[in-house]
């Protein structure tokens, strides 16, 4: 089947053709780590994963790059005390770069419990220093860019000027844009209100700064990613995805570097995520309707009767389609659960109990519905849709474990090795049983760390103890060069 994608750009689903046949470059924005991952981050991130994990089962081999931005995210370039990395680290009393290292492994920690693949490539802003100040140069040395007390912006009316479109992506009159901000206060260095920061002059109180053509300063938050994509993926590569405020300016931006910097469109397809709201509302700290992961996973809030395993939410999220707005409640997690408990039931079921001997012909058209659930998949990643094939199999599953469906031993293997690989490889879905043994692998490693802190010290008995307690319960513990792991007997 075609794969087909809504690219923002163009504002229609198109049939996907990759630059080269088989290959995908996909580039995504990853987090700010200033602060902990959020719940509508959460989404965006685990709606490029199953992206990702369907680009795979459809047979494409992925190069998948997502960023660390760890510097330079102004929220105001006009302002260099609205660099969020500074503001935090003032806020907890700690270097930035450990404010960066605390919220990095944060987010990795978030995303592995909710099952998501790890990118090809995860480069940070502060490892392409380099790759920016040869872009902000070559912008310059083009005409593009100029220079102002030290920092560098981008000219966005030269850029219209030489016919191309600042705008083009978010479909923003360029005009009227000018139109409306051109008499306000406060523009300072800039040319234009438009333009926007390549690189900022850093104050001497500035932590975060490194030395450059124009003086000490630090990157704008738009050209680290134009740097690091076009680095690994090329001038032209084929998807580049993002939440949805993301598409102004932060992507047009990278739209406008890219072009003026290599003269061709930096992407095929773009792709954003929808937001995700909270009992119909956004989600927001100053009005409390507010929630970390962690505390849904855990119960530790106001808002939910009770903890949700990571693939409730994982599942809940996917039944809705990544560009479609997302509100969660305590009742739709409830049924989420509901839903989730079936489907995995059904594949248990499948896996172990259905009965196939002497079965030539199959009373469930198995074939037709392989066929829907791959259309769901090939049609801009359709989830819900998918989802919805899926409990058709879920009833059928049921139906034949008490005898009143009929399935062949042919079309038995072929459905279980298919539902197994969409549900646990395309949703990354995973039994409860699964998570457990990540909480066994957590405390198993506890009680490796007391026993190394008892080695440490002497204390062999302690040492002892702990090693022989555990092979009563079946889990050996091996001493390596690389330190200590475990077997379960």
């Amino acid at each position: 089947m075609q794969l087909k994608i809504y690219n923002s750009l163009s504002g229609e689903k198109e049939i996907f053709k990759p630059i080269l046949e088989g290959n995908i470059g996909m580039y995504v924005c990853g987090p700010t780590v200033y602060s902990n991952v959020h719940l509508g981050n959460v989404r965006t991130f685990l709606s490029f994963d199953f992206i990702y994990r369907s680009l795979q089962f459809l047979g494409y081999k992925v190069r998948y790059v997502r960023n660390i931005t760890d510097a330079g995210h102004l929220t105001d370039d006009g302002d260099i005390n609205n660099d969020r990395f500074i503001k935090q680290s003032r806020l907890e009393k700690l270097e930035p770069m450990e404010i960066v290292q605390k919220y990095t492994v944060d987010f990795h920690e978030v995303l592995k419990k909710f099952n998501l693949l790890p990118p090809t490539i995860e480069p940070t802003a502060t490892g392409h220093i380099i790759e920016q100040l040869e872009l902000t140069k070559l912008l310059v040395e083009k005409g593009f860019a100029y220079e102002s007390n030290g920092s560098v912006y981008f000219d966005v009316l030269e850029y219209n000027a030489r016919g191309l479109n600042y705008g083009e992506l978010s479909r923003r009159n360029i005009e009227e844009l000018f139109a409306n901000t051109r008499d306000l206060d406060g523009q300072g260095e800039k040319k234009n209100p438009q333009d926007f920061a390549l690189w900022k002059k850093a104050s001497p109180e500035h932590i975060m700064k490194w030395p450059s053509p124009w003086g000490e300063g630090f990157p704008g938050w738009h050209l680290e990613c134009t740097a690091m994509s076009t680095k690994y993926l090329g001038d032209q590569f084929d998807i580049h995805g993002g939440g949805m405020d993301l598409k102004f300016p932060h992507h047009e931006c990278e739209i406008a570097q890219g072009k003026a910097c290599n003269g061709v469109e930096p992407v095929k397809y773009w792709m954003h995520a929808n937001m995700l709201t909270m009992n119909g509302q956004r989600m927001s700290k100053s009005t409390g309707n507010y929630i970390l992961p962690m505390e849904l996973i855990t119960g530790n809030n106001d808002f939910f009767e009770k903890a949700f395993h990571p693939s409730v939410l994982r599942f809940c999220f996917l039944q809705a389609h990544y560009r479609s707005v997302l509100d969660i409640s305590n009742d739709a997690m409830l049924a989420s659960e509901k839903g989730f408990n079936r489907l995995m039931e059904a594949v248990k079921i499948l896996n172990t109990q259905v009965p196939t001997e002497g079965v030539e012909t199959s009373s469930f058209d198995y074939k037709n519905w392989k066929e829907k659930v791959l259309e769901a998949l090939s049609d801009d990643f359709n989830s819900p849709i998918l989802i919805s094939h899926l409990f058709e199999a879920v009833k059928f599953i049921s139906a034949s474990k008490l005898g009143k469906e009929s399935i062949s031993t042919e079309d038995y293997e072929d459905l279980k090795q298919f539902l197994n690989a969409i549900v646990f490889d395309v949703l990354g879905l995973q039994t409860i049983e699964e998570s457990n043994n990540d909480k066994l692998d957590q405390t198993l490693q506890v009680l490796i760390d007391l026993r190394n802190q008892a080695r440490k010290s002497k204390n062999w008995e302690l040492s002892d103890q702990i090693r022989d307690q555990l092979l009563e319960k079946g889990i050996e513990l091996k001493d390596g060069r690389d330190g200590t792991s475990y077997v379960l007997n």
